[in-house]
């Protein structure tokens, strides 16, 4: 039986301005995090920075289950491309893969870094590119041997940032993706077309909306993600230029029956706001759209 479309809708830490990036603003305290997102009615979250959450198991249950959440997965940065870091990303995504299987997730979320520095990424060779996708099917076999789904994650500023780089991907291997609407429209994809293109290899969805006047800033590095994030860059949802309604009514269509992740990525530069101030606001406003805009239309677009 197909699960109501509201049913799915979870959140991330980062809209709450969890970021592990140095100087990215003032970090409100988990119980307070989850306590908002649990009142929203908000079912599940992913992992989020690091330090946002215990790294043992049965302490992040415990955790998320006093607030009767369950963990999605979470955002893992990986080295895919130097065969100099194998070994390292191999470790690294079966520790990770391991976390996650115990906590009861099902996604593992990979972002393609040039580096651990999230340096600028460089365009690869054919080498470095084959390897990447020799890689990306490592992954895949750690994921399935520990129950989950690997999802590639668009992003700005990683090795799967741009049109090409999304198209590279999809045409030379199998790999499932996360949709993230937000990064695929800064980066030139258009989230509805992809959508129609690759329904059956999308995995998992975060709705992000853009402001796209400041978009091209960030893309072409006058100015940091953060410096854009700062300046407004991600809206809460229908208040940007994303059509995030009718990704929702394609995958719908389509059949998807996974997760919404709500990620309106925030920076708290002005201090931490009071209780029931601040993040929460713009996450209910986001809410508000899915349920009162997006939801009917769904209903409308089934029976056209």
């Amino acid at each position: 039986m197909s699960k109501p479309f509201l049913s799915r809708i979870a959140s991330a830490p980062i809209s709450w301005g969890i970021c592990e990036v140095p100087g990215w603003g003032a970090m409100l305290p988990t119980p307070r995090v989850l306590h908002e997102m649990s009142e929203l009615g908000l079912p599940a979250t992913e992992l989020g920075a690091p330090g946002f959450l215990p790294t043992q198991p049965s302490d992040l249950r415990a955790e998320l289950g006093a607030f009767d959440m369950a963990l999605l997965g979470g955002f893992t940065p990986l080295v895919l491309h130097e065969r100099s870091e194998r070994e390292a990303a191999i470790a690294y995504a079966k520790r990770t893969a391991k976390l996650f299987e115990d906590c009861g997730a099902t996604k593992f979320i990979s972002a393609l870094v040039m580096d651990d520095a999230w340096s600028v990424p460089r365009p690869l060779d054919s080498t470095q590119q084959r390897h990447l996708i020799e890689m990306l099917g490592v992954v895949d076999e750690i994921c399935a041997e520990h129950g989950l789904e690997q999802v590639v994650h668009p992003h700005l500023q990683t090795m799967v940032e741009t049109r090409d780089d999304v198209e590279r991907i999809l045409q030379d291997c199998d790999v499932h993706w996360c949709l993230d609407t937000g990064h695929m429209a800064i980066g030139g994809v258009d989230p509805v077309e992809f959508a129609k293109q690759a329904a059956d290899r999308v995995g998992h969805v975060h709705l992000k909306d853009v402001d796209m006047s400041k978009a091209a800033a960030v893309l072409n590095r006058e100015i940091s993600i953060m410096a854009g994030v700062q300046q407004g860059l991600f809206t809460p949802l229908g208040e940007g230029d994303v059509p995030i309604a009718e990704v929702v009514q394609v995958l719908e269509s389509s059949g998807y029956q996974g997760w919404y992740v709500i990620e309106q990525d925030t920076a708290l530069t002005q201090g931490l706001p009071p209780e029931g101030q601040g993040p929460v606001r713009d996450v209910q406003r986001s809410l508000d759209y899915l349920r009162d805009v997006v939801d009917p239309s769904l209903a409308t677009s089934a029976g056209n």
